[in-house]
């Protein structure tokens, strides 16, 4: 074949390549690979103690998936910060039955896997194994949710980790801004509580605090366990109620506290806390958001998609690709049962700290005075349809959203009806959407940087507030 020929030919195929491209571009884009979602059968009963529980048969793979959530969060701390999350992690020091090294060697023989951790409001256990082992794992997770031990050497061990983090987190304004936020936002609030706590919360709690918090706070009533993966509903039913009927029930001290309202800010407010050696300013500008259940979750997701959710948002846009002000920037909800937050966070050079925020602000502004076009509503409702069913193709990911229903007593229509929502967000509701929750006053801006060189640029804001890295967050501001 003459070179020609070859060039000719090689020509063609890119042609071809490329019409194929654009062609499988346009069948996403009207959503031809977006088919509708909807949520897998499944079985859902209560125990006589409280525990609800949800089976899911899922056989294309054999192996299964556990999820178990509880009320006991760091809401739950009171002035012990930190006390959720070591008694969450505490859970895997072992049990009468399953010690520390002897609970190692069988989930390692058996190639399973346990996690445990405490959340703002919750605690969460996940597990998986191959469904030939389900019997030996489901024993071993009775056993932790039941009958920890709490043994002493292990939870010395624990704490001088969890102290050793907290010092090095200090050298990381990414690893602190967030508690500091949630501090400033919430004040005294439970949901202001720092899920890590602080070093000198951390340094002062001993095995009998975690052993109290397991006795009150980690009981089967307001607690949920899915179970999702190759097995028999039938059988799994008896070994569950088995398991875990013997598990007593309780009542949960301080459960009214996160139902409180939260204070919201009534004005601009700024939070600066210095770093002498920084060279970047990394910062949140943030507000209250909504909760779990809120009825605009949906449409606020998709107007978040283009605000600050992806890549290409104008957040983006604005702050890295057209002014190159930073790496990268987005716009985040984080939702609770009864309040949340949203917030821009990014980080960029000390001597642009003004620069970007100043973009930032403006691209707030073009939200609320622009709106949203019927191209690019259209892309992020494709983009959030596309990014919908990968959430939920794992048994791991079902168990996970099973309990997350659960807690945000959430129905299945949110899941089946999901794609009918997201398609009827239009121009008009999206305007509306914007005005409703996306906020442009009363801001709260959290700075961290250096001090020296930031601080009058801070001012502009708002009231601000100064403190060091090295202190901890203070209970109110």
């Amino acid at each position: 074949m003459s070179n020609c020929q070859t060039k000719n030919s090689t020509s063609i195929k890119m042609k071809g390549s490329k019409y194929i491209i654009a062609a499988l571009f346009c069948l996403i884009g009207v959503g031809i690979f977006a088919q509708d979602y909807k949520l897998p059968a499944y079985q859902k009963f209560t125990l006589k103690n409280g525990l609800t529980v949800f089976l899911m048969e899922q056989h294309e793979v054999p192996k299964i998936d556990v999820s178990v959530i509880l009320p006991a969060g760091a809401i739950y701390d009171g002035e012990k910060a930190g006390l959720a999350s070591l008694t969450a992690v505490a859970l895997k020091h072992g049990t009468k039955n399953y010690p520390k090294q002897k609970l190692d060697e069988e989930l390692d023989f058996i190639g399973a896997t346990v996690n445990s951790f405490a959340g703002k409001e919750s605690a969460s256990l996940f597990a998986d194994c191959a469904s030939k082992d389900k019997d030996k794992l489901l024993d071993i997770v009775s056993e932790l949710l039941t009958s920890p031990v709490f043994d002493t050497a292990e939870f010395s061990k624990e704490k001088k980790r969890t102290l050793l983090r907290l010092e090095q987190a200090k050298e990381s304004p990414r690893s602190v801004i967030g508690s500091y936020f949630d501090k400033f936002l919430y004040g005294d609030h439970v949901y202001g509580n720092i899920i890590s706590g602080t070093i000198s919360s951390v340094s002062n709690l001993t095995p009998a605090d975690v052993q109290q918090f397991y006795k009150t706070n980690y009981i089967p009533n307001g607690a949920a366990i899915s179970i999702v993966g190759d097995f028999n509903s039938k059988d799994m039913k008896a070994t569950v109620t088995k398991l875990f009927s013997n598990w007593k029930q309780g009542k949960q001290q301080g459960s009214e506290l996160a139902s409180k309202p939260v204070t919201k800010p009534t004005g601009n407010r700024v939070l600066l806390i210095n770093k002498d050696d920084a060279k970047e300013t990394t910062f949140y500008i943030g507000a209250p958001g909504i909760n779990r259940n809120n009825p605009d979750f949906v449409a606020i997701e998709v107007v978040n998609t283009l605000f600050g959710g992806r890549f290409t948002s104008m957040l983006n846009d604005a702050l890295r690709v057209n002014s190159g002000l930073t790496y990268g920037a987005s716009s985040r909800w984080s939702p609770l049962k009864n309040a949340g937050s949203v917030y821009i966070t990014t980080f960029t050079a000390g001597k642009t700290t003004e620069a970007a925020i100043d973009t930032a602000l403006n691209v707030i502004n073009r939200l609320h005075t622009a709106g949203v076009d019927e191209q690019s509503l259209a892309s992020a409702r494709n983009y959030v349809k596309g990014q919908f069913p990968p959430r939920y193709e794992t048994s791991g990911q079902l168990a996970g959203l099973l309990t997350q229903m659960f807690w945000y007593k959430l129905d299945d229509s949110y899941i089946n009806n999901f794609q009918k929502n997201v398609d009827g967000l239009t121009v008009a509701k999206a305007k509306e959407i914007i005005a409703k929750y996306f906020p442009k006053d009363n801001l709260q801006f959290i700075l961290v940087g250096k001090s020296a060189d930031i601080k009058k640029i801070a001012e502009k804001y708002g009231p601000v507030t100064e403190v060091q890295i090295t202190e901890e967050p203070k209970k109110a501001f």
